[in-house]
């Protein structure tokens, strides 16, 4: 007898945001730029900066804590926590462990995922299998970033691009719903192009790291720009393609936010409307491995994402790193 496929689908999901808002306004204030360059090249108009203090974890936990309010669990029913981010809490824990002992959940196991921007794909990717074994039945899956602690605030090529944030989704099994297909795709010889190189094995932090500004986020933005546009739209046209989804068949798109301009090729490369895309990249700037679970509460909430919706998800990340996923949305909507 045919055994039914089991597929790993989305029932709950959350997200949270620091109060804090830093606008162009501001950044012209710190740097030499204006909101009109900002928001032509990028689409960014302003982002959430976490408060003194304010750590991933605690983000982490406020967007765990509305998932399971959303699934009206407890804490100890979860399997496993992946917290996708490239900026923990610190090295050891990890941010997954203070997560796990933040919200009680006594009987999951975990750990960090790097992949920076398309961390969430591949912990969503990832969390996916361990569902599709049978052995899993409730997983968490969370993209977190505190960017603010990894930016050099008088590096105008990088400080207006980021944004912290957090989101998380709770996967369980479904033998009609969730993940479908997913492609991901990694090619390490893009590693000088987006970097950080202190506070590793390689270059430990000392005086000298400290003082040639090595633990900030290093970008050759004009490479990674010609990177992304042509990874996140091929991976998205292919992964569309393989499941034989025509233009018209796609409901929603939920690109990684880190360039307007990315977002619209990769859309064009769809051949799907502005109307199916979700864009928040002005509200929230580039959160990383945020971005995309941040997106889809953007979308449930607002009610563009509605049960049996075909939704494509994509991501191109330092590494280089990308992918793109394929969803049959599950989750019914009233808003």
């Amino acid at each position: 007898m045919n055994q039914k496929k089991i597929y790993a689908n989305i029932t709950a999901l959350g997200m949270y945001v620091p109060e804090n808002i830093l606008t162009n306004a501001d950044l012209e204030k710190m740097v030499e730029t204006t909101d009109e360059w900002i928001v032509s090249r990028t689409g960014i108009k302003e982002r959430r900066i976490v408060a003194k203090g304010e750590t991933t974890s605690d983000l982490c936990t406020k967007a765990v804590e509305k998932v399971l309010e959303m699934r009206n669990i407890s804490a100890d029913e979860i399997d496993a926590i992946i917290v996708a981010t490239i900026t923990p809490d610190m090295m050891l824990p990890s941010t997954a462990a203070i997560v796990q002992d933040n919200i009680g959940a006594v009987n999951a196991w975990g750990y960090d995922l790097s992949a920076a921007c398309s961390g969430f794909l591949f912990g969503l990717q990832t969390g996916a299998m361990m569902i599709e074994t049978g052995r899993y039945k409730k997983v968490l899956i969370i993209g977190a970033e505190t960017m603010s602690s990894i930016i050099d605030y008088t590096d105008r090529n990088t400080c207006i691009i980021f944004g912290d944030g957090a989101g998380a989704v709770l996967l369980e099994p479904s033998d009609e719903f969730g993940i479908i297909d997913a492609k991901m795709r990694m090619d390490g010889s893009g590693g000088k192009f987006l970097n950080l190189k202190g506070g590793g094995s390689l270059h430990p932090a000392s005086h000298k790291t400290v003082d040639e500004k090595m633990h900030y986020v290093y970008q050759d933005g004009r490479s990674v720009f010609k990177f992304a546009v042509k990874g996140m739209a091929d991976i998205s046209f292919d992964i569309a393609k393989r499941n034989g989804l025509a233009n018209e068949d796609i409901d929603l798109f939920i690109p990684h936010q880190a360039n307007k301009r990315i977002i619209d090729a990769s859309a064009k490369r769809l051949g799907i409307s502005d109307d199916k895309v979700l864009i928040n990249i002005d509200k929230y700037a580039n959160t990383t491995a945020a971005t995309i679970p941040i997106g889809l509460v953007d979308a449930f909430e607002s009610g563009r994402l509605n049960k049996g919706d075909n939704v494509i998800l994509s991501a191109f990340g330092a590494g280089f790193t990308w992918g793109a996923m394929y969803i049959k949305w599950g989750i019914s909507n009233n808003a």
